[in-house]
C-alpha cells in the first residue's frame, strides 16, 4: 500500500476510499492511515489528503445511496429468497432510518463494516436524500479529519486506539483538546490581568515618590535663588 501511494498518490487514495463508499470491500481507511503517515514525512499535503479522503467518502456513499434507492428493490425483487426478506426487513429498515437514521450514518464511517453497507442501507429504505447527504457529509469529513490527524501527528499507534475505541474516542479527544484549549484561554487571561494590576500598582505607588522628588527638586531650586 505504501509503495502505491508513493507511485500514484492522492489518486489511489481517492479511488479506494470512494470505491469503499460504494459498497466494495477495499482498503478506504488503510489507505487514509498511509497516505497521512507519508504526509507525515514530507510527502504529501496533510491539508489535501484529508480533502480528497472527505470527498472520496462523501462521493462514494452518495453513489451507493443512489443505485440503492434507484435499482437496489428492483434487484432484491429477481431473487425469490431476497425478495421474501425484504418485505419482512425493510419496513423496519425505513422505521428504523426515520428514526435513527442521521447518528446512523454519522457514527458509521468509524466502523468498518457498517462503512461499506451504510450507503445502500439508507438508499434501500428511503432515507431522505438531503438528511443522508448532510449527515454523510459530516461523517466523511469527521472521519477523514479525525484518522488522517492522528496519523499525521501520532502515528499508527493513536489510529489503532481510535480504531479501538471506536466513535467514543473521537468524542473524548476532541472534548479534551477543548478542555486544554479553554483551561490555556483562561490562565492566560487571568496572568494577564494579573500583570496589568501588578503594573497599575506600581505606577500608583510610584506616582507619589515623583511627587516627593519633584517638590524636593523645585526647593533646592527656590533655594539656589
Amino acid at each position: 500500500m505504501t509503495h502505491e501511494l508513493e507511485s500514484y498518490g492522492l489518486i489511489l487514495l481517492f479511488v479506494f476510499v470512494m470505491l469503499e463508499g460504494c459498497g466494495i470491500p477495499l482498503p478506504g481507511e488503510t489507505a487514509l492511515i498511509t497516505a497521512a503517515v507519508l504526509a507525515g514525512s514530507g510527502r504529501f499535503n496533510i491539508v489535501e489528503v484529508i480533502v480528497v479522503a472527505s470527498a472520496g467518502a462523501i462521493i462514494g456513499d452518495t453513489i451507493g445511496y443512489w443505485i440503492a434507492r434507484i435499482g437496489g428493490r428492483r434487484a432484491i425483487d429477481r431473487i425469490p429468497y431476497a425478495q421474501k426478506a425484504a418485505a419482512r426487513f425493510l419496513p423496519r429498515g425505513e422505521a428504523f432510518f426515520e428514526k435513527h437514521g442521521p447518528k446512523t450514518v454519522l457514527i458509521a464511517r468509524f466502523v468498518a463494516g457498517l462503512r461499506i453497507a451504510i450507503a445502500w442501507l439508507a438508499g434501500l429504505s428511503r432515507m431522505p436524500w438531503l438528511r443522508f447527504f448532510a449527515y454523510n457529509a459530516a461523517g466523511g469529513i469527521l472521519w477523514a479529519t479525525t484518522y488522517g490527524l492522528a496519523a499525521y501527528w501520532f502515528g499508527q499507534a493513536a489510529v489503532d486506539a481510535v480504531a479501538k475505541y471506536g466513535f467514543f474516542a473521537v468524542l473524548a479527544v476532541v472534548g479534551v483538546a477543548v478542555l486544554v484549549y479553554l483551561g490555556h484561554r483562561i490562565l492566560t487571561r487571568r496572568m494577564e490581568a494579573r500583570t496589568e494590576t501588578i503594573v497599575k500598582k506600581t505606577d500608583e505607588e510610584k506616582q507619589p515618590l515623583d511627587l516627593v522628588e519633584n517638590d524636593e527638586e523645585e526647593a533646592a531650586r527656590i533655594g539656589d535663588e
